[in-house]
């Protein structure tokens, strides 16, 4: 990668990625693009950006064109919670947005990344230690888009020779960027209302395990996917990759050994809930480690030691 195009460089993923690529590529050569621009941002600060709408065809083919890139990271779309209340508009979203990407991407001959996640499987699919190939039948849009963008960059590299690549994420955790409306949210709420309140109530119910990984640990796969020998690559598109699986009383106890005081109670949020059991308990990551080299290198303890010191800056609490 050496010119880069990221939509939706606003959100969650988007906003830290474009920072981690810019101090490595340099901040010229990372275009960030978001529906939205907000003054002041440093995303929208330290290099170019451009507003962009995903699924407006022809302005995404004149931004990657303006700026002669060689790769797009798409990451706009709408998260679970609020794919599953607005359908429709999650749909026009996911995948015509990436439909969008991957037409620029074929036209421009360009490197082309976009992430799935576990939303993309469903009750059907084995729950321990999911299998990086396996039965695929989500009951949410946001899974259903997932599904169908994982089948559309395999066909647009079989079809038309994109270099498609992409990791099935879990739930992604965070000290930067605010939750953004995913079921895993929860476990990134908890840190700041620990930290405010010294009290959480989870919207998951106690004993509901879900794959999740640190924000570092997602930036480096996506950038060492990016940077792997395409010829060893088997899959290339939705690699399973995880870092750890808790459930929510392990957090919490977690956080206690750092605030001894921290209370938490459930109110569980039957939506978000019923997404989350469809879900797997955690995955096999073996191809992504086998193709490509992916290693996590934060597990619960260390992540929420680094959380907490983060947040406590962030937030200015002694």
């Amino acid at each position: 990668m050496k010119k880069i195009l990221v939509t939706g460089a606003l959100g969650q993923i988007g906003s830290e990625l474009t920072m981690h690529m810019r101090n490595i590529y340099g901040a010229n050569n990372v275009v960030a693009t978001d529906i939205r621009r907000i003054e002041g941002h440093e995303t929208v600060e330290s290099g170019p950006f451009e507003v962009l709408d995903v699924t407006n065809a022809k302005q995404m083919a004149d931004l990657a064109k303006k700026y002669n890139v060689d790769s797009i990271i798409h990451l706009a779309a709408l998260l679970s919670a609020v794919a599953e209340a607005k359908p429709v508009l999650a749909w026009e979203i996911n995948m015509g947005g990436l439909f969008n990407a991957l037409e620029v991407a074929r036209e421009l001959n360009t490197a082309f990344f976009t992430p799935s996640s576990i939303g993309a499987f469903g009750p059907g699919t084995p729950k321990i230690k999911t299998p990086q190939d396996t039965i695929q039948r989500p009951q949410t849009m946001y899974g259903v888009t997932k599904v169908s963008g994982e089948l559309l960059c395999d066909y647009y590299f079989k079809k038309f020779g994109v270099d498609t690549r992409g990791v099935r994420f879990p739930g992604l955790i965070s000290y930067t960027t605010p939750p953004g409306g995913g079921t895993t949210d929860y476990a990134v709420d908890i840190y700041y209302e620990a930290l405010k309140s010294g009290k959480y109530t989870s919207f998951i119910g106690e004993g509901t395990y879900m794959d999740m990984m640190y924000m570092p640990d997602a930036l480096n796969a996506i950038v060492t996917l990016m940077e792997a020998d395409s010829s060893k690559l088997i899959h290339r598109n939705a690699f399973n990759i995880t870092a750890m699986s808790f459930e929510p009383s392990q957090i919490a106890a977690e956080i206690k050994k750092h605030i001894p005081n921290f209370e938490m109670s459930y109110d569980v949020d039957p939506v978000r809930q019923a997404i989350a059991n469809s879900w797997p308990d955690s995955i096999d990551d073996s191809a992504a480690k086998a193709e490509w080299g992916f290693n996590a290198k934060y597990d619960l303890a260390s992540m929420t030691s680094d959380m907490l010191l983060k947040l406590r800056e962030k937030l200015n609490i002694k």
